[in-house]
């Protein structure tokens, strides 16, 4: 909003209107405002929940110090989210089709999380929102995120085409005719695409449609998009439920998601800048440096919410926070065309599900063939492991965040390491 306020004044000459053009100064802006967002209204919010006796309803775990956590106020998501939104809102350019998929995640999620916060907390249901109804919500926005991406004429990227690729019209319009070009020459130019980016490889980018490459090729493109948008939905749905399984001890679910934030801020910035694209040999994505501002929000929020969030906890975020987190940080990715990355990035995340998955399916069998089911790690998700093998919470949360920062510096790294 404030963007176009100033936009209009810099028409006018009104002295300093100008520097809102540049990325730079919004997104300082937008990290200092959700951070003053989160400190200001999170001990109000904290206040209010404690009056209205929005507490942390715990379940005998066997764990050290979980009944100290009994009553904590929870659905704290709501400062994360409110932390990230109104920053937004106020500096980045609202007419921009990442910035609004963004918005759309933040407040899709954080509804479907404050539901089951609700149904926990004010009805009395410890199970809260069924499996099902959470998942058919991650569905639907990886459904909608998909299609926008695919079909939107917004959503471009600029490859290099070889001159023998281009259209009559596409040779008409960019080349000097004057000019003998040979056939190896690459033009870049902006086109729809669905390729994204492979870590760790030469010619580090995958096309979607070679997926469906058995399909001829004037039948293929029906195909590309249902292969894709089931692709985001599984992302989605994974990031957003690893993101919930992670959020088990004060402030490990925070701080690994600002980390995560922090990476795909930097990498968003460099895939928005035609210079470091070039530079960097990476994919070049026009429009998207608008998302640097949403990352500062972001950054902002979670860093905020930790002052209360961090060891003891004061607040919980509860699924209203930790689902929306894990969904921005996938759509984020995938709107960047960095979701391959997402097993290294968010490894903790991963992990996390997979420790869950494995102590599931491994007990399930056993039960089966043995009669007694049997246990792969003490307790999961893999921090309960720890726990149970008595490390204190804040060794724990410390060692998860280190291991996060090592991980989003490899995921960086994998730009030049080829």
């Amino acid at each position: 909003m404030l963007y176009y306020l100033f936009k209009y004044l810099h028409t006018l000459n009104f002295p300093g209107a100008g520097v809102f053009n540049f990325i730079s100064f919004r997104s300082a802006a937008a990290v200092i405002t959700s951070l003053f967002i989160s400190l200001l209204i999170g001990k109000r919010i904290i206040r209010y929940l404690q009056v209205k006796q929005v507490g942390e309803v715990v379940r005998d775990l066997g764990l050290e110090g979980q009944y100290q956590k009994r009553g904590t106020p929870s659905m704290g998501g709501i400062i994360i989210l409110a932390s990230i939104v109104i920053p937004t809102l106020l500096f980045a350019r609202l007419d921009n089709i990442y910035v609004i998929l963004m918005l759309i995640t933040t407040i899709w999620l954080g509804l479907i999380g404050f539901l089951d916060d609700y149904i926990k907390i004010f009805k009395k249901n410890k199970a809260g929102l069924e499996g099902k109804f959470k998942v058919v919500g991650q569905i639907v926005l990886g459904f909608i995120v998909g299609m926008v991406l695919f079909f939107s004429h917004d959503v471009i990227i600029v490859e290099k085409v070889p001159i023998s690729d281009l259209s009559l019209r596409e040779k008409t319009e960019l080349l000097d005719p004057s000019v003998t070009y040979s056939s190896q020459v690459e033009i870049p130019m902006e086109r729809k695409s669905t390729k994204t980016t492979i870590p760790f490889i030469k010619n580090n980018e995958f096309d979607y449609s070679w997926l469906v490459s058995f399909i001829g090729e004037d039948h293929r493109r029906p195909f590309t998009w249902i292969a894709f948008v089931i692709i985001v939905i599984f992302i989605v749905t994974s990031v957003s439920n690893g993101a919930n399984l992670t959020d088990g001890l004060d402030g490990l679910a925070t701080g690994t998601s600002a980390v995560i934030g922090t990476a795909l801020g930097i990498l968003a910035y460099l895939s928005s800048n035609i210079i470091y694209a070039k530079y960097l040999n990476i994919m070049y994505i026009p429009n998207s440096e608008e998302l640097v501002i949403f990352a500062s929000a972001f950054i902002g929020a979670t860093i905020g919410f930790l002052w209360y969030n961090s060891f003891p906890a004061q607040v919980f975020m509860g699924d209203t926070g930790s689902l929306a987190l894990g969904g921005i940080i996938a759509v984020f990715a995938i709107i960047i065309r960095k979701e391959l990355l997402i097993p290294i990035l968010c490894g903790i995340f991963l992990v996390e599900n997979l420790s869950v998955v494995m102590q599931v399916a491994w007990f399930k069998r056993t039960k089966k063939k043995y009669g007694v089911g049997r246990r792969i790690f003490l307790m999961a998700p893999l921090h309960h492991h720890y726990q149970k093998q008595g490390y204190p919470e804040p060794k724990i949360v410390i060692r998860f965040w280190i291991v996060a920062i090592i991980l989003a510096v490899i995921s960086i790294v994998t730009l030049k390491i080829r």
